[in-house]
């Protein structure tokens, strides 16, 4: 060692490093015989290095190590190209140029199709046309939450059937639930099918008046389907007659129902219910409507519509109170009765006179081919009778042939202002 301050040598330096790695640095295989059975780092650096230059170990050769067989890649799945890219062509992402709505406007006038109206009249309707509001909703009465709009279609024998219920500008802005309701249903199969559309609008201002309109057309509907063999047998027969009286009927005792369930206090109205009876037979055009209440009935026919709504004086007999006769209007003569123009006051020792109610409506008529027959609700037969442009729009559009589903919903909910009630209806083409 060197004393204190002093520095070593290059030489002492370098003895020391060369007594402890020499036999690495000259070469040499073996190592100075460890005392006893040492097992240092050294000594396992030694034999590690020994076996991987060698390939072998004091015990003997050692075997290297299999080599893992790699599994089989999975097939890929064959890419199938969508229908609009052409054959042969590449299978990666794509762009789609989109055309400006001027030139889809100009490409849909050129094609024939007639231009997309949203109102009719002199002046737009006060509403906006999309919904505003959703109904309130409760939590312990999910199930009564109703659809914006409702939209159906079928296509048996002769005829194509669209139908469609829709809420009206009024109730869309103010939150309110749709008061209309539509069922359209088939019973049987084959020609001897029946197909019931079923559409009534509850009493205004009724708290029950959604409920009513429901349970209305699912009632009239059960009915009808009990029997639909029978009434499919006499539309074929054309026994007029027998029709009348049976749906006339069932029809009371579905309304007088109702009229039970309110109370003492009954509405003069419970619901306007109309139905309409398509036969699936090709060979039978007879088409049967019947019900109670507002509403209209239309036939397009040689591209002018007809209103062929029966009116109240078509009831069979004389009128009689309770089936459409209208009301006593009769002054008393005697001047101590009240004043002219006045009726006298209920005796209190008669018995009440029962409320005049809507008269039973039926009408069973045989289609032409090319006929377009309307059935709807007070909400579209209301504008329709009172603005020309409806119709004539209507004329334009139906005239070539039952539209889609999506085109039927657009042409049954184009506005006019001024009527703003909820929208049903059920239009059959003839071919």
């Amino acid at each position: 060692m060197s004393q204190q301050g002093e520095k070593p040598s290059d030489r002492q330096e370098d003895d020391g490093w060369g007594d402890l790695y020499a036999d690495w640095s000259e070469g040499r295989s073996e190592d100075p015989a460890p005392a006893g059975d040492s097992d240092t780092v050294d000594d396992r650096f030694v034999s590690a290095a020994t076996v991987t230059d060698t390939g072998t170990s004091e015990a003997g050769p050692v075997e290297p190590p299999e080599a893992p067989v790699p599994a089989p890649r999975p097939a890929e799945p064959a890419v199938v190209p969508p229908p609009w890219q052409p054959a042969g062509s590449s299978t990666g992402p794509r762009t789609f140029r989109l055309g400006r709505p001027a030139r889809a406007r100009r490409e849909r006038a050129e094609a024939g199709e007639p231009p997309v109206v949203a109102h009719v009249g002199d002046r737009p309707p006060t509403y906006e046309a999309e919904p505003t509001a959703l109904p309130a909703a409760d939590p312990e009465a999910l199930a009564e939450l109703v659809p914006d709009t409702v939209l159906d279609g079928a296509r048996y024998g002769t005829s194509v059937l669209r139908a469609v219920s829709t809420r009206g500008d009024s109730a869309r802005y103010r939150g309110e639930h749709r008061g209309d309701a539509l069922l359209t249903v088939r019973f049987g199969g084959g020609d001897d099918a029946l197909v019931l559309v079923a559409l009534a609008t509850g009493a205004r201002g009724s708290a029950t008046a959604r409920p009513d309109a429901v349970e209305a057309t699912r009632w009239i509907a059960g009915a009808v389907g009990r029997s639909h063999a029978r009434l499919a047998g006499d539309i074929r027969a054309a026994r007029r007659g027998d029709l009348k009286s049976g749906l006339h009927r069932l029809t009371d005792r579905g309304l007088g129902m109702l009229r039970a369930r309110a109370g003492e206090a009954p509405p003069e109205h419970p619901v306007s219910l109309r139905c309409l009876l398509l036969p699936a037979d090709p060979a039978c055009r007879t088409r049967v409507f019947f019900g109670v209440g507002d509403g209209g009935l239309f036939r397009l026919r040689d591209g002018e519509w007809q209103d062929i709504e029966p009116r109240a004086t078509d009831a069979a007999g004389e009128p009689v109170m309770g089936f459409g006769s209208p009301p006593d209007a009769s002054v008393p003569d005697d001047p101590q009765a009240g004043e002219p123009g006045i009726a006298a006051p209920p005796s209190p020792y008669e018995p009440a006179r029962e409320q005049p109610r809507d008269p039973f409506r039926f009408r069973a008529s045989v289609a032409r081919p090319g006929d377009t027959l309307l059935l709807c609700s007070r909400g579209l037969a209301e504008p329709l009778r009172g603005e020309r442009a409806l119709a004539a729009h209507l004329t334009s559009r139906w005239s070539e042939g039952p539209p889609g589903l999506a085109a039927f919903l657009a042409d049954a909910t184009v506005r006019v202002k001024g009527y703003s009630d909820d929208r049903t209806a059920a239009a059959v083409w003839e071919a």
